[in-house]
């Protein structure tokens, strides 16, 4: 991954160590040493994380893939489960002072889109026009569904 990522490039501990630091994280280059000599084979979210700044990746991409499976799977069951109304709103809990973390943002940003698309692409007013499975239960943190608004 080295070479493909820095091609023609030698690459020390501490060279990597600094970008990762340069890009908002942090490892230590002994650690990242070990990493490349093997020493290291079950490395914590954590530097699985400042790998992925170092090497411009998203993190996930150092995961056992059972764990990137894991994870797709509990994801889409949410999604059918906010399909289907199961779930119809999000509370964020357990929150630290930075807030959302981007990817879960970014989460949220795209199903208030697709709601939104739903809403304004399904128009006609018939029996289901508010978007979502007619079995959906209103959300009661919400309060009534907004209008939507005119195209310019």
């Amino acid at each position: 991954m080295v070479e493909k990522t820095f091609p023609g490039r030698k690459i020390s501990g501490r060279v990597f160590a600094d970008l990762v630091k340069e890009r908002g994280g942090s490892l230590s280059h002994s650690y990242f040493s070990n990493i490349l000599a093997g020493k290291v084979t079950h490395p914590s979210e954590e530097i699985l994380r400042a790998l992925g700044l170092g090497f411009g990746v998203d993190w996930r991409f150092f995961k056992e893939e059972s764990e990137v499976v894991d994870d797709v799977v509990a994801g889409l069951q949410f999604l059918a489960k906010r399909r289907t109304g199961e779930i119809s709103g999000i509370a964020a809990r357990g929150l630290d002072d930075d807030g959302l973390p981007p990817e879960l943002l970014q989460f949220a940003l795209s199903l208030l889109e697709d709601t939104k698309a739903r809403r304004s692409g399904g128009g006609g007013g018939g029996e289901d026009s508010g978007g979502g499975s007619p079995d959906a239960k209103p959300d009661a943190t919400t309060g009534p569904e907004p209008e939507p608004e005119p195209e310019p």
